[in-house]
C-alpha cells in the first residue's frame, strides 16, 4: 500500500506593477539608481551600440555616447515614444513622451540635464537623469491618465539651451504643460546628514507655488524621511527657469544649496558616486515618483500575478495577454491566455491590453520554489486535445497530487494519485484550456491541455 500524502500548494500574488501611488515609490530601487550613478558617471564600464564603453566624460562636444546610453534605457520601456531631439550642431535632448488615456493635452514634465562640465560629475547631474530613468522605468509600467513627459536635457552647462529649445517650441505650440519638475544635483548631504535637507526652489509664476504645495503635501502624505526648504524666489540657474520664462509652472528639487550643503566638488572631476548619500538620493527620488505618480492619474488595470508552482495567473480578467519571455524580450508564441504554465525556469511577464490601455507586469522568476523539475521520461498524459477520459501514465513513484487549474488560475480538480496509470473523467469540465499539475515525490511538471 502506497504511503499517499496531500500536497498543499501555496498561492501568493506577486506585485509586479501595484496599483496605487504609495505602491509604485516603493518599488523605487536604490540598487537601479547606484547602478546608473556608476554607468553614466563612468565609475564601471557598461554597454552601449552594443560595445563595452565607459561614459567618463559627458561634456557639451563630447557626449554623444552619453546620449545613446540614454537612448537605450529608454528603449527598454513600453508605453513610450522617444524623441532623440537635436537642436544645435552637439545638442541633443533625449526625451520619452508617455501619452495619457484620458487627457492626452495635460502635460506633466519631470526632466534633469545630463551634461557635465568634466569628468565623472556624479551629483551633477546623473543624480538628476537616473531619478528620471528610474521613475520611467517604473510608471511606463502604467496607463495615465495625463501625458508624462521624461525629459533629459542637453548642454545645461552652456546655458540652459536643452530646456530652452524644448519651451520655446512648447510656447509656440501652445502646448498644455501642467507642471515642469527639474532635479538638478539631489544626492550629497553631509553637513548634517540627520536632518535630510533638501531645497524647493519656486517663484510665484503661473501655478508654481501650488506644485510647491503639492509636493509638501505628498512629503507628509507618504511620511519621507526629507525636511524641505522652500526658497522663493528660487534659483534661476537651472533648467526650470526656461520655463518659467514661457509662463510655464515650474520648479527645482535638489539638495540643499540654501543651507550651505551643496557638493564641495561642484564642477569638479572629485564630484564621484563615494562623495554621495545614497539613502539621501533614495528618498528625494521617492518624493518626485510621488508626484509624478499622483499628478499623472493612474488607470485602475490590476497588473499583478499569481504564482501557483509552475503557472502564472493574469489576476486582470476580461483582458487580452501575451506572456513574454523576460530574458529575451521577445513573445512566447501561443501563450496569449490568463494563464501560463511555465515548463522551464525563468524570468516571465505578461502584457495586458484593457480597451485602450496596455501595460505590462514586472518580471516573475519561476523556480518552482525550489523544486527538482520532475524528469518526463516515462510520463504520458493523454489524449490531448482530450473529450472524456484523459489517461495519465508514470513511472514508479511513492507520493503524488494532482491539480487541474483553468485559465483564470482557478483549481477545478484536485486528488491524489496511487497508481502508475490513472484515467480522469473530465466530462463535467467546460470546453477550453486547463492546466494539469503534476507533484510527484517532492518534483514538478505541468503540460497545458485542451478540452473539447
Amino acid at each position: 500500500m502506497k504511503h499517499i500524502i496531500v500536497v498543499l500548494i501555496f498561492i501568493f500574488s506577486l506585485q509586479s506593477s501595484a496599483q496605487t501611488v504609495g505602491d509604485l515609490i516603493n518599488q523605487v530601487s536604490l540598487d537601479n539608481l547606484t547602478l546608473t550613478l556608476n554607468e553614466f558617471s563612468g565609475e564601471v564600464p557598461t554597454t552601449v551600440n552594443g560595445n563595452a564603453v565607459t561614459i567618463i566624460n559627458r561634456e557639451q562636444a563630447n557626449n554623444d555616447l552619453a546620449a545613446d546610453y540614454l537612448k537605450e534605457q529608454f528603449q527598454k520601456l513600453n508605453n513610450i515614444t522617444i524623441t532623440d531631439q537635436a537642436f544645435n550642431t552637439n545638442g541633443r535632448n533625449i526625451i520619452a513622451t508617455q501619452l495619457g488615456k484620458t487627457n492626452p493635452n495635460n502635460i506633466y514634465i519631470i526632466c534633469a540635464h545630463y551634461d557635465s562640465v568634466d569628468n565623472y560629475c556624479a551629483d551633477d547631474n546623473v543624480s538628476g537623469t537616473g531619478a528620471v530613468l528610474e521613475i520611467a522605468r517604473i510608471l511606463s509600467t502604467q496607463c495615465t491618465d495625463n501625458t508624462i513627459v521624461y525629459a533629459l536635457w542637453d548642454e545645461e552647462e552652456s546655458g540652459l539651451l536643452g530646456a530652452q529649445h524644448y519651451s520655446n517650441l512648447a510656447n509656440a505650440n501652445n502646448d498644455n504643460i501642467l507642471g515642469v519638475l527639474n532635479m538638478d544635483m539631489m544626492a550629497h548631504n553631509d553637513i548634517d546628514a540627520s536632518d535630510n535637507d533638501f531645497d524647493i526652489d519656486v517663484r510665484p509664476i503661473a501655478n508654481s507655488i501650488a506644485m510647491k504645495d503639492d509636493l509638501l503635501s505628498l512629503l507628509n502624505t507618504y511620511n519621507f524621511n526629507l525636511t524641505a526648504n522652500v526658497v522663493n524666489p528660487g534659483t534661476s540657474a537651472s533648467d526650470h527657469s526656461k520655463f518659467w520664462s514661457n509662463g510655464y509652472s515650474a520648479l527645482l528639487v535638489g539638495e540643499s544649496w540654501e543651507t550651505g550643503d551643496q557638493t564641495q566638488h561642484y564642477h569638479s572631476a572629485g564630484d564621484r558616486v563615494s562623495t554621495l548619500d545614497l539613502p539621501y538620493y533614495h528618498e528625494i527620488t521617492k518624493l518626485v515618483m510621488a508626484y509624478t505618480a499622483t499628478k499623472a492619474g493612474l488607470i485602475n488595470i490590476e497588473n499583478t500575478v499569481t504564482e501557483n508552482g509552475t503557472l502564472l495567473t493574469a489576476d486582470q480578467t476580461g483582458a487580452t495577454y501575451q506572456w513574454i519571455n523576460c530574458d529575451t524580450n521577445i513573445d512566447i508564441v501561443g501563450e496569449t491566455n490568463q494563464s501560463f504554465a511555465a515548463i522551464t525556469n525563468g524570468n516571465y511577464k505578461v502584457e495586458i491590453t484593457s480597451g485602450s490601455c496596455i501595460e505590462t507586469s514586472e518580471c516573475v522568476f519561476v523556480n518552482t520554489l525550489g523544486i527538482e523539475r520532475f524528469n518526463a521520461e516515462g510520463f504520458k498524459i493523454y489524449p490531448n486535445p482530450v473529450k472524456t477520459i484523459l489517461n495519465i501514465e508514470l513511472p514508479v513513484f511513492n507520493n503524488a497530487e494532482l491539480n487541474i487549474i483553468n485559465i483564470n488560475g482557478q483549481v477545478v480538480m484536485e486528488q491524489s494519485i496511487e497508481e502508475t496509470s490513472t484515467k480522469l473523467k473530465l466530462s463535467g469540465l467546460n470546453n477550453g484550456i486547463y492546466f494539469v499539475t503534476l507533484k510527484v515525490d517532492g518534483k514538478e511538471i505541468s503540460q497545458k491541455i485542451i478540452k473539447e
